[in-house]
């Protein structure tokens, strides 16, 4: 994954403080921004705060609002034989995109809880569309960040698959080293595929080498 691009320094010196400051971060890897196109983002962009533990969808729910995390954390998780099983994290600078219920208003098999109090942008797919009907410049990133979004997914799943445990869990420690300091180990270990005891054996293996 490549690091983000922040705009330019004229908009950077405006947008920064901005609640959709993660948002143009975002959106620079893909396509550069001049200051009126960042302009334009803060001015469409909507900004609504989220309790922790306040839930975004739930199973059986169509969904009709995309997300993008300004700031906070994101569980998503299945209910499997009513066992949770966690299945990803969002944080700072990731859209939350239930492409299942957005785009094919099919109910949604998942449920998105926020796990710490959360700044989240909110859009529909009319309102992006209207969004680059008046900025077609900026039509291209759209189709970047949606590959960028699939190509993480297939890494995740082929990790999942590659890799034993101890792999995986240093592999998040890699990508997301924050990530374990901000969700219980019993999430984590979840989302790893193993129990909360095997991740703090492999916790104290990592701490004696």
């Amino acid at each position: 994954m490549k690091e983000p691009t922040p705009p330019r320094a004229a908009s950077q010196r405006k947008i920064v403080g901005s609640p959709a400051y993660e948002l143009i971060k975002y959106i620079s890897q893909f396509i550069p921004l001049s200051e009126a196109d960042a302009d334009e983002i803060v001015r469409h962009v909507t900004v609504k705060a989220f309790k922790k533990g306040d839930f975004l969808l739930k199973e059986g729910q169509v969904s009709k609002i995309c997300h993008f995390v300004l700031n906070g954390c994101i569980r998503q998780y299945f209910l499997v034989d009513g066992e949770e099983k966690t299945t990803n994290f969002f944080t700072e600078g990731q859209p939350v995109t239930p492409y299942e219920g957005t785009f094919k208003q099919s109910p949604s098999k998942f449920y998105l809880v926020c796990l710490e109090d959360c700044l989240l942008t909110m859009g529909t797919p009319e309102e992006e569309a209207a969004f680059f009907a008046q900025l077609p410049h900026l039509k291209p990133a759209e189709r970047m960040a949606v590959e960028e979004e699939w190509g993480k997914s297939q890494e995740s799943l082929t990790s999942f698959i590659l890799h034993s445990p101890e792999e995986r869990y240093l592999n998040l420690l890699k990508s997301r080293p924050t990530l374990p300091d901000r969700v219980p180990q019993y999430y984590l270990a979840s989302y790893l595929g193993i129990t909360p005891e095997s991740l703090s054996r492999i916790r104290k293996r990592i701490m004696q080498k």
